[in-house]
């Protein structure tokens, strides 16, 4: 069920309705039994892998709690991590692997192997398995366990979450049950709003750019290295305006509940440097890579070398996190790289003999520069990311650091992008560009600030009926399913 469809704009009026009719003892049983059957609507055989871990992780979060001995302990949360990261392995990588082996046994002439079985990756694996290795961790850290095993079940399966995150801390989620739950008008002209926003986002700006985006990166070689810095500027707004989306709606979701998630995106793009680009970009992922994958490595207590040795594991590691493919992995080292130059120029920017440089840079010139850089080499790691192989991202890296021919054929574009009118692709083009950068700019300050509470009344239900009109008018015929589904 997707939350741009018509599937749940039926389905969460109805879960609203009732929760908010039934008592308050009984409203964790109403949220959980409507997250089984929103995933029940995709596949209703994999509800039994979200609930057999449910229960396998609720068990040993209580038998960490419950060992005296910090052995024993230890010995409870590795089965714990090896039990939820074999299940991730499975369903995720398992071709990827079987890939792997029969590369390497191909030059001595053995046959291919092949799964004896097909996988199907369950939806939303990658993010509640992360959620659950949270779980025990922090129960080995010193968290009291969850006792309520509703509670803890809803805390994994939340439909809002359920699917693409945000990843969420059941230290934040799960004290909001203690409370009554109440809906104030502001919260739910919150919530809708934020809904409206999400679904404006997804529909009217993601799902156009797509089918740009995909007409570049599916015919690189037919274009040229302005056109493929173009198609990338698209994909960089595209998975922003599609991710954030995704996230607005399912925040908006959650606060007609009177939950709260994390927000996961804080205008990424005007980013000083690539680390603050991750403190502004999927939030919850970023900080769950630091929490317990890079501090346990090490974190930046460790030597120089080790802590670029943890940068670049996580970093590769969190590649890999978002699909079972090279050219993932190769994001992943790209983005690793990136923080191991930024952590050395800043150690160099703050010697004493560069004093220069460090004023030079926190000047309004020098911010503005950092910026323009920091976006385009995400970018070069979008192309990496987008792209459905490594030769067509070198390809396009290539051409894009080439500039030759400046344009394209206008036979080609007609060919690829056949609903474009070629003389009037590029003015287009360059005119849209800073249209998103201030779309960027306008969602993401209303995203993060009581935009809602601060407006009034009138003004909001213009802007409301301006959304809605807008997504009625200019959504495409056909709406692709969010992006951060296939991870």
């Amino acid at each position: 069920m997707l939350f741009n469809s018509l599937k749940y704009a039926l389905f969460l009026p109805i879960v609203f309705a009732v929760f908010w009719a039934t008592p308050q003892k009984y409203r964790v049983w109403i949220l959980l039994v409507a997250s089984y059957v929103f995933y029940m609507t995709w596949r209703p055989g994999f509800i039994l892998l979200i609930i057999g871990l449910t229960l396998v992780n609720y068990y040993l979060g209580f038998a960490i709690h419950k060992a005296k001995e910090v052995k024993e302990k230890k010995a409870w949360l590795t089965l714990s991590v090896v039990l939820n990261l074999a299940t991730l392995v499975f369903f995720k990588y398992a071709y990827f692997f079987n890939d792997c082996v029969s590369a390497l046994i191909k030059p001595l002439g053995l046959p291919a192997t092949h799964l004896p079985f097909d996988i199907i990756l369950p939806l939303g694996i990658s993010f509640f398995v992360f959620e659950f290795i949270h779980y025990t961790t922090d129960v080995f850290r010193g968290s009291e366990p969850i006792k309520s095993l509703p509670a803890f079940a809803l805390f994994a399966s939340f439909f809002p979450t359920q699917i693409a995150g945000p990843i969420k801390r059941f230290q934040d989620f799960i004290p909001q049950f203690l409370a009554e739950s109440k809906l104030t008008v502001a919260t739910f002209d919150s919530a809708v709003s934020l809904i409206l926003l999400g679904l404006f986002k997804k529909v009217l700006i993601a799902d156009n750019l797509s089918f740009f985006v995909q007409g570049g990166f599916g015919n690189a070689g037919l274009f040229s290295g302005t056109d493929l810095w173009i198609f990338t500027y698209a994909f960089a707004f595209q998975i922003y305006f599609d991710f954030s989306g995704y996230t607005d709606i399912a925040r908006g979701s959650a606060m007609l509940f009177g939950y709260k998630v994390p927000i996961n995106f804080n205008l990424p793009y005007l980013a000083r440097n690539i680390s603050e680009f991750w403190h502004r970009w999927h939030i919850s992922l970023s900080t769950w890579l630091r929490d317990y994958l890079f501090i346990p490595l090490g974190g930046s207590r460790s030597s120089r070398w080790k802590v670029h040795r943890n940068l670049l594991i996580t970093m590769t590691l969190g590649g890999l996190w978002h699909g079972a493919a090279t050219h993932y992995l190769i994001w992943g080292v790209f983005h690793g790289a990136l923080l191991v130059v930024h952590r050395e120029f800043q150690a160099l920017k703050n010697h004493p003999s560069f004093t220069w440089l460090k004023d030079a840079i926190a000047s309004k010139p020098g911010t503005i520069l950092s910026a323009l850089l920091t976006f385009h080499a995400v970018c070069i790691g979008w192309v990496f990311f987008r792209a459905e192989t490594n030769a067509v991202a070198f390809q396009m890296i290539r051409k894009m650091f080439t500039f030759a021919p400046v344009f394209c054929e206008s036979k080609m574009v007609s060919a690829v992008l056949p609903t474009i009118n070629y003389p009037l692709i590029y003015p287009s083009i360059f005119l849209l560009l800073p249209i998103l950068a201030a779309a960027h700019l306008l969602m993401g300050w209303i995203n993060t600030t009581t935009f809602v509470s601060r407006t009034p009344k009138i003004a909001r239900a213009v802007w409301c009926c301006t959304m809605i009109f807008l997504v009625m008018v200019f959504s495409p015929d056909k709406s692709p399913r969010f992006i951060y589904f296939q991870f």
